[in-house]
């Protein structure tokens, strides 16, 4: 009798596992998506001369493809060199919308990135091919459909790890052990450096500080550079901000005029020196927090360049007083369209100090630009 209990018991067990097992193979049951049979634009064959001004783009587009159960689909625009057949392709790009959108605006700048990575030689015309990829979790289909892009490049260089600030023109002189370092910025191929420059005298980049294997010197124009030795100058000392662009070989040499700490409540500014290196300080400033019949402790930089004054302030446009006198808090971002008096501002970490001195350090030796207090 106990037997038969037992037996029942263990192939009630069997069953409830078994299906239990088969609910969740159905839970976990791969959905699957059709290809995309139709791409609408850019036109096969499309020729497309890639601009380095403003920030142009091309938009792909493509028919809808349906998931099993009529949920979202995913799209990438998938590229490859002429000769590829996609199975290692060169560059992915998702789609608009977080990749649910049945288009894609891509850049110039992304599109000149693409052409080199086929192998295609800066300010040279080359021909890709794309297509797109649909997909719904694991399961992704290539489309059948394939068209080819014929693009002139622009005429960028490729860009080195490291960019380093030379010559008897710079603030480190001839010696390559004393170059400065330009700071990297976000994508790799554009760097920059606030610092002093001696007219007449010439200067140019290197990409190491002990073995440079290579030079690149701004042309007589300030606006564009190139790989070679001749080295550029300036028509007058200043202290400027220095950008080089590697994807467009472009180049920006802005004389900064002056930087001011501008005080909110008293509407006040306060001018500060440069020190060397990227580096400005006001000294023994007297902070004037009652101007206006009320208190209050807001303040924030105005930067000068070539004639055109900008914010230098938060990246927040409100904020409470710090909780310390270093940190996170005291970094500083250009805000080129805000002219707002009181918006991104910064408050005092210390208000019954009497004096206190500001140093405002743009060094490509900081991770993040930034200023300091001290009392």
């Amino acid at each position: 009798m106990k037997t038969n209990i037992l037996s029942k018991l263990a192939f009630s067990l069997i069953v409830l596992l078994t299906f239990s097992g088969c609910a969740k193979e159905e839970k976990f049951k791969e959905v699957t998506v059709t290809e995309v049979t139709t791409l609408y634009a850019p036109d096969n064959g499309r020729n497309v001369t890639l601009q380095a001004s403003g920030n142009p783009s091309l938009y792909f587009e493509w028919e809808k493809a349906v998931a099993q159960d009529n949920g979202l689909v995913y799209y990438d625009v998938v590229f490859d060199k002429e000769s590829g057949d996609f199975s290692k392709p060169i560059y992915v790009a998702p789609a608009d919308n977080n990749g649910i959108s049945r288009g894609a605006v891509i850049t110039h700048k992304v599109l000149n990135q693409i052409a080199a990575l086929a192998g295609i030689p800066s300010a040279t015309q080359g021909t890709i091919k794309w297509t797109v990829k649909s997909s719904r979790g694991l399961t992704k289909v290539m489309s059948k459909q394939i068209r080819t892009l014929t693009i002139t490049r622009l005429s960028g260089i490729d860009a080195p790890t490291s960019v380093f600030l030379t010559g008897e023109g710079s603030e480190g002189g001839t010696n390559l052990a004393q170059a400065l370092n330009m700071k990297g910025l976000t994508g790799g191929n554009e760097f920059e450096i606030f610092t002093r420059l001696l007219a007449g005298k010439k200067y140019s980049f290197v990409d190491s500080k002990t073995s440079a294997s290579r030079t690149f010197s701004v042309d007589a124009s300030g606006t564009t550079f190139k790989e070679n030795a001749n080295g550029g100058t300036v028509a007058k000392d200043g202290i400027y901000r220095v950008k080089l662009d590697f994807l467009t070989g472009s180049a920006s040499i802005v004389e900064v005029n002056k930087i001011d700490l501008w005080m909110c409540t008293p509407q006040k500014r306060n001018a500060l020196t440069y020190q060397g290196k990227g580096v400005w300080k006001l000294t023994d400033l007297v902070p004037d927090f009652t101007s206006g019949g009320f208190g209050d402790d807001r303040y924030f930089f105005w930067i000068t360049m070539g004639g055109v004054e900008q914010k230098l302030g938060s990246i927040n446009r409100d904020n409470q007083p710090p909780a310390a006198g270093t940190g996170p808090y005291f970094n500083v971002y250009i805000n080129e369209s805000d002219k707002d008096r009181w918006n991104f501002s910064f408050k005092f970490p210390n208000r019954s100090a009497t004096k206190c001195s500001i140093t405002l350090t743009l060094s490509p030796d900081v991770t993040d630009y930034n200023h300091a207090i001290t009392y």
